[in-house]
């Protein structure tokens, strides 16, 4: 990766890096590392064990702070949706995290930079290497610029299919259903297109990776835009 891209990167992540290989470590994914036969860096999963670690005791210590009145089991619940796989994907994808990550021929051709699974672990790794490059107090800041930002609006993302559905049995409307209308690509990285409805009426429409994701974007998109509210 050339420094100029490296560049790039850190402007959109809001940090410097002392050390850049430690960057590039955290972006490198075992199938890359495994390509260069050169070993001059390793992987992204040593960084990605402390940086989950680190990330734990941020966010936990955020929640903590914050709801005074949140009961132990509600932090657990509301830490776990924050820091789940596709929360920590969609926070990378804002910052267009996944165009930096290096693959092998193999992962690139299968799908892996699209993969949530991917994103979030290189996300925990940008979190590991600061910690190591700075410290505790740049990783916090990190975490709250990029992962507890404008938690409302990201928790309806994280919850879209929960909110909706509870909503719609609020107003008791009809019955939320969801609807596959087409599955594109080949088998290792297929994208589903799915619409959201209540009874035969079309509220939101999504696409994703998975089937789970597609119905989650559809549901956020009723919510976003209050079209599960029917008229009488």
């Amino acid at each position: 990766m050339s420094e100029e891209k490296m560049t790039r990167l850190e402007e959109k992540i809001g940090y410097r890096f002392r050390d850049r290989m430690l960057l590039k470590q955290a972006l490198t994914h075992s199938s890359y590392a495994n390509e260069q036969k050169i070993n001059k860096f390793g992987d992204y999963e040593r960084l990605e064990f402390l940086g989950d670690a680190v990330l734990e005791l941020v966010s936990s210590d955020y929640i903590y702070k914050h709801n005074p009145d949140m009961t132990e089991g509600k932090m657990t619940k509301f830490r776990s949706s924050i820091v789940c796989e596709p929360a920590l994907a969609f926070c990378a994808k804002e910052i267009g995290l996944e165009q930096y990550i290096l693959l092998g021929k193999g992962e690139e051709a299968t799908g892996g930079r699209g993969r949530d699974s991917i994103i979030s672990d290189v996300m925990e790794a940008i979190i590991g290497a600061i910690y190591l490059d700075s410290g505790i107090d740049e990783a916090r800041t990190y975490i709250h610029r990029v992962i507890l930002s404008d938690l409302e609006h990201k928790q309806l993302f994280y919850d879209a299919k929960t909110i909706l559905q509870e909503e719609i049995q609020k107003g008791n409307k009809g019955t939320l259903h969801y609807v596959l209308l087409r599955e594109d690509g080949p088998e290792h990285d297929k994208t589903f297109a799915v619409d959201a409805m209540i009874d035969d009426v079309r509220i939101g429409s999504g696409t994703g990776h998975s089937k789970k994701a597609a119905e989650q974007k559809a549901a956020y998109e009723a919510l976003i835009n209050k079209t599960y509210i029917l008229s009488d």
